[in-house]
């Protein structure tokens, strides 16, 4: 149960409270001087006041209008002027400017959202920007290959180039070779030719029919138009023969394959010739450089096939 005495008691005590705590603080805003004022009037003795406000500082001497340049107690200059007073007006204040107003930023309005599309249009975007990104792979890959096919073209045709440089040098070589082949073949045959006139001596006879040069013999009694056929072979073939060292002195046949006129198509040794390859090459090659054979004058006896024997002189 509730003390109905003892609540009017705080109410008074609350409010004494209060009254105290303004007063207080209405003491604390009066200045000091108007403590000292009312301290006076009321004849009350100036150490019983508790608010004593602090005296300004008053120096000894006489009181000497001057400008102060230096700290205090520093000696008067000797001849002070007064300073004379500027009769001329200040300058009427300028007017503080007033600032202008910042501007207000405009706020520029966003257009609207876009309306969501479809989900039939968002799936045609992306299957078209697949395709988009397909073809451009595609693109580049042909690209690529192009590239490629350009880089081989050039490297082929450089490599035919060089194909084509070496080629003709070897062209040139073996045309040189065969130059300096048919060269030495002729200086060969010079040399032979020259040997043989060196070695050519008178060997007419009184028992031997007259003829227009030298034909070659076996100092028989055949003088049918077919032994001065072969005769005559002999005699063409002969010159044209390049002695080579250590040659037997043995008949070799040889087997003529020829056309009217006297052009050798063929001319082989035959297996029997006592003679080695290097001496069977020779009298091929001996027929070969005698074509034409002889053939004006001897139409009735020519053979196509002809085996002939030759015998070294």
């Amino acid at each position: 149960m509730e003390n109905r005495n003892g609540t009017p008691r705080a109410v008074v005590l609350a409010a004494l409270l209060h009254l105290g705590i303004v007063a207080f603080l209405g003491f604390a805003i009066i200045p000091c001087t108007d403590y000292e004022k009312w301290a006076e009037a009321l004849g009350v003795p100036a150490e019983w006041n508790p608010l004593k406000c602090p005296a300004p500082i008053q120096l000894p001497g006489q009181i000497i209008e001057a400008t102060l340049v230096g700290p205090t107690g520093a000696p008067p200059p000797k001849h002070t002027a007064k300073p004379v007073p500027n009769t001329v007006p200040p300058p009427p204040a300028q007017p503080t400017p007033t600032p202008p107003d910042p501007e207000k930023p405009k706020v520029e309005t966003l257009p609207p959202p876009p309306k969501t599309p479809a989900l039939k249009d968002q799936e045609k975007v992306v299957d078209d920007a697949v395709q988009k990104a397909e073809n451009a792979k595609q693109l580049q890959e042909e690209q690529q290959r192009q590239r490629q096919a350009e880089l081989d073209a050039q490297q082929e045709a450089k490599k035919k180039e060089k194909q084509k440089v070496a080629d003709d040098l070897l062209k040139q070589l073996e045309a040189a070779k065969s130059v300096t082949k048919q060269a030495d073949s002729r200086q060969k045959q010079a040399e032979q030719q020259l040997k043989d006139l060196e070695k050519a001596k008178d060997d007419g006879r009184d028992d031997l029919p007259y003829a227009e040069k030298v034909q070659s013999g076996q100092n028989g009694k055949d003088d049918s138009k077919q032994a001065l056929y072969i005769a005559a072979i002999q005699n063409a073939v002969t010159p044209n023969w390049l002695h080579p060292d250590n040659m037997p002195n043995a008949p070799c046949q040889v087997h003529i394959t020829q056309i009217p006129g006297g052009q050798v198509l063929s001319a082989k040794a035959d297996s029997s010739c006592p003679y080695d390859a290097a001496g069977r090459a020779s009298i091929e090659n001996a027929v070969l450089r005698a074509q034409p054979l002889p053939y004006a004058g001897f139409e009735d006896v020519f053979q196509r096939n002809l085996t002939f024997t030759f015998r070294p002189q």
